[in-house]
């Protein structure tokens, strides 16, 4: 499904990246785009804080309720991907062309997107959440292996440059 929804926003999003010739440009722009993929990491943030103001147990070092571990797992979880997400999508900025840098706030949709999606279906069931989680985790994989295939294969003479 990841391939077919990013293949069609390139297609059909009538926006192009502005053009980027120096890589300290690319890295700002997608330091630009990575800042709307925090958006649902701080609004889990804020559940997170609602839930726990509102449990009956007010105690921090006691047991959590399951609403209050659900919101806290799925932030928790987030900020660990995100971390991930932003350095493969910094790298991914490095080797696309010109024309191509139109993923990069793709990417970061598909990314914000996913993790509503994930977090939508964790707190249904903990049993659909494979589905979201594998909206986030499958395109981080990808770009983690077109950045090593660039690095090695593409470009093995500037690796330590």
């Amino acid at each position: 499904l990841c391939p077919c929804l990013i293949y069609g926003a390139y297609v059909f999003l009538p926006f192009d990246a502005p053009l980027l010739p120096t890589i300290s440009a690319r890295l700002v722009y997608t330091l630009r785009c990575a800042a709307f993929a925090t958006f649902p990491i701080v609004l889990g943030m804020i559940v997170t804080g609602i839930s726990r103001l509102c449990s009956s147990a007010l105690e921090p070092f006691g047991e959590l309720q399951r609403e209050v571990e659900i919101h806290r797992t799925y932030v928790s979880q987030s900020i660990h991907l995100f971390i991930l997400y932003f350095f493969n999508m910094a790298v991914l900025a490095t080797y696309l062309p010109q024309e191509l840098l139109k993923l990069i706030p793709l990417l970061t949709g598909l990314f914000a997107i996913s993790r509503l999606t994930f977090w939508l279906s964790y707190a249904i069931s903990r049993s659909f959440r494979a589905f979201g989680f594998s909206m986030t985790f499958l395109p981080l994989l990808a770009m983690l292996l077109w950045n090593l295939y660039g690095m090695f294969v593409l470009e093995p003479e500037g690796l330590l440059s």
